[in-house]
């Protein structure tokens, strides 16, 4: 039974790797050791034996780590401690819909449409830009208090979108 164990787990070590890899051969964005690191922390994505199964845990990875930013901007407003209230509300509904739009991507990779999938994870691939713009791009800039985190989710979407894409390929 351990040697069973151990081989599904060496299995979905190899799927995430030669998954990330190819990934990153084809999209310079997408960094290798990134790709690698939040796979493999992924409880789901052990569990993976196919690259659609790494979509999917890597879809609700971005999803989770979405439902955490927006989590944030949810304090940050109730604390009532940012000098600006407006940047903060265009989060939250970019976040909003982040997650809406990874959430009907995972019924359109279950349906196998990748192409729709891929254009749903893009629309919420815009989502970490499109937030650090609305508090850097005012008349007085502000700095964005969610700056790191935005690079790690567009990083994370970037993820499940290089692999559907390798699913549209075949």
């Amino acid at each position: 039974m351990f040697f069973l164990l151990l081989n599904c787990f060496a299995t979905a070590q190899s799927l995430i790797r030669d998954s990330c890899k190819k990934a990153a051969a084809k999209d310079p964005k997408l960094k290798y050791d990134f790709c690698v690191k939040s796979l493999e922390e992924n409880p789901q994505s052990k569990t993976a034996k196919s690259l659609e199964g790494l979509v999917f845990a890597s879809t609700k990875n971005a999803v989770s780590k979405t439902t955490s930013l927006k989590g944030m901007v949810d304090k940050i407003l109730k604390d009532d401690k940012y000098e600006v209230e407006r940047p903060l509300r265009d989060c939250l509904e970019l976040y909003t819909e982040a997650i809406d739009s990874l959430n009907q991507s995972l019924d359109t990779v279950k349906s196998r449409d990748y192409k729709t999938a891929t254009m749903l994870m893009s629309a919420a691939m815009d989502a970490p830009g499109t937030c650090e713009s609305r508090f850097t791009k005012r008349k007085k800039a502000v700095k964005s208090p969610f700056t790191k985190e935005n690079d790690v989710l567009f990083h994370m979407v970037l993820i499940p979108i290089a692999f559907t894409n390798m699913l549209d390929m075949k």
